[in-house]
Parts: structure tokens; sequence; C-alpha cells
């Protein structure tokens, strides 16, 4: 028999987000029953239609220009169950961040008129992390703005980013800075960063080394480049040349860019926020020679609705090859963006595929 010939509405890439039920393509459009005569947004719950009665548009008031009434189950005309939430989680941030103290679950749910456990479970899965965690994230953030900004003394920096002891801050520094405050605010100084340049089959590579463990591979065309976005780094960093026992280190690099399967067993010094660092540590777990997509990358690490954080982290990566954003990919299987250079993403997948 023949495979029977797909509709025009199959055929439209909007039919697989109606059957899917996917909730991030509300807004973009709405579908319409010609048999119901109603119109409901993609992530519907009622049955399914039958592809040949539906008709799409770009918005509400387009299908009932067209003579359909909206759905009374899923309210197209109104705000999604998903925008909503984002929302609540939106207001509960702006809570948190206006607060000298972390709130208490309990507190936040109610003042957003959720259940404390629902309210947990919506702010994970928008934000990708937990109402403690996204306020340990904002907090380190103003510390670093607090440091970065006009002089004053370490101590008030750590009380203005929110921090109510001297002692508990000094607990997380190394894990939040990378470094002392003191050393953070006069950009690096004193802190000694081996570093190297070389060539590889992709072209210029640059390594450096903090006392932590490899805290930059970066790939480009100009070797001088990639040294002075070193330096934009750490402008008052000691910044030391190779010498013959980090140039070893450098061609374990260089080998493990031109034959990925070795593996690359070298400390690393990854600095980031924790959702940052819960995205790095899922990109080190594909095997080289595979692939996932962000969705994949956010449903892994427990937050499926945080797509566009993740990409961000994918672009946020100092680390090529080691972290290896490269294997990466839009749902779609295209390359996307990379930060070295699309051409240096593909040369990566090729030379993973063929090893």
């Amino acid at each position: 028999m023949k495979p029977a010939r797909m509709t025009q509405t199959e055929r439209d890439p909007r039919w697989q987000s109606v059957i899917a039920r996917d909730a991030d393509a509300d807004g973009s459009f709405v579908y319409a029953v010609r048999t119901t005569g109603v119109y409901c947004r993609p992530s519907c719950p009622s049955r399914r239609a039958r592809p040949e009665n539906v008709s799409f548009h770009a918005t509400p008031a387009e299908a009932e220009a067209a003579g359909f009434r909206p759905c009374r189950r899923c309210h197209p005309r109104g705000q999604s169950a998903a925008q909503a939430n984002a929302a609540i989680v939106a207001e509960a941030c702006r809570l948190i961040a206006g607060s000298e103290e972390m709130p208490r679950l309990d507190d936040l749910a109610q003042r957003v008129g959720m259940s404390p456990s629902h309210f947990h479970r919506q702010f994970r899965a928008i934000t990708g992390l937990t109402p403690k965690g996204w306020a340990s994230a904002h907090r380190a953030g103003r510390l670093r703005s607090a440091l970065e900004g006009p002089k004053g003394s370490v101590t008030d920096a750590i009380y203005e980013a929110g921090f109510n002891s001297n002692s508990r801050f000094y607990e997380q520094s190394d894990r939040i800075l990378g470094m002392t405050p003191s050393a953070y605010r006069q950009g690096g100084k004193d802190a000694d960063i081996r570093f190297a340049l070389g060539q590889c089959s992709l072209g210029a590579i640059l390594v450096a080394e903090s006392a932590r463990g490899i805290c930059a591979i970066a790939l480009g065309d100009d070797p001088e480049e990639l040294l002075r976005d070193l330096q934009d780094r750490f402008p008052r960093a000691n910044l030391i040349g190779a010498d013959a026992a980090f140039e070893e280190r450098v061609a374990r690099v260089v080998g493990f860019v031109e034959a990925p399967r070795i593996g690359l067993d070298l400390p690393l010094d990854i600095r980031g926020t924790a959702f940052q660092q819960r995205v790095w540590q899922a990109l080190r777990q594909i095997p080289a020679g595979q692939t996932a997509s962000y969705t994949e990358i956010a449903r892994r690490i427990g937050a499926p609705k945080s797509v566009r954080a993740v990409a961000q982290a994918c672009a946020s990566n100092r680390l090529a090859v080691a972290i290896p954003c490269h294997r990466v990919l839009r749902n779609d299987g295209a390359l996307s963006g990379y930060r070295w250079g699309v051409e240096r993403k593909r040369a990566l997948l090729d030379k993973e595929a063929a090893a």
C-alpha cells in the first residue's frame, strides 16, 4: 500500500508544536478547528483534532476575524499557565533581590500565592536554580559589582552584597571569586597565571593556568588577540610565560584538540554561577562523537524550561574543548553559535565523528 500523503497542515512545522502541546510555542500562534469552530493555544490539553480540519493563525484576533471563538479550556486570549508562572517567579526574584536576608521558602510561597512545594518546583523549572541557589548567585553578582565599583573596604562590599558575616563569606570566597576578594578587586593582583600560545589545526590556541588549574583554553586566528583577552580578564595578575613543564601541559591540550577521544586529565579552574556549573558538568558528560540539543541539556539538569539560560551558559564557557560546548546543537541539528567560530565547531565535530 502507498503511504498516505501528508496534508498541508502536517507539513507545517507548527503542527509539531500542537502535537507536542508545546507550552513554549504559546503566544507565537493559535490553531483553529473547523469542525468545532474553536481556536486554541498550542499547549491546549483538549483532544487533538484531525490535521485536515486545522488552520493556523498568527493571533487570536486573526482567528476571531475568521469566525472562530476562543477555547474555554486553554483560554487563548489570556495569559497561559506558563506565562503566569513565569510572572510569579519573576516577582519572587524581585522579592529575594530586595531582601536583606534570604526569605524563608514558606514566606516567599505565601507572598506569591502558591504552596511551598509547587512554588519550589516552578522556580527551579523556570530559573534552573532553587530559590536559595538563585539568592546565592544574585548575592555573588552584587559582590562582584561592589568590588569592581568605587573604592571602599572589602568588608563594606561583603556586607553590601548581603553576606551577614565576614566568616560566612570567606568560607565561600574561593568558589565565588576564584581568589581572595582583595585580589579580585585589584584585577587579580598578585595572582600567578601561567600561559602559553601555540598552534593547532584550528589556528592559534592559548592555554592559561591558575593555582587551581587550567582557567582558559581559547582558540582564534590572532595569537595577540587571545593574549589581550586574557589580560583583560586579569589586568593586574602576574602573567607568566610558559616554562618547559607548562609547555608539556599545552601539548596535552593540543593533542586533545587533535584527537578528542584520548581525553584530557588535567585539573580545571571552573568559575561560574551555580547554574552555569550545572550546565558545564552536563556538557562534560557528553561523549566524544555524540551531540545533544540545548533542550536536552536543560532537561538533564532538571530545568526543562531554561533552554535560553543553557545557551547563555554555553556561550560563557572559557574552556574550549575541555568543557565541550561544541557538542551542543539546536533542536533542528543546526550548529548555531560558538564562542570561537562556527567553522571551528564544525571541525571539532568532524574530528570526533571521524575518530
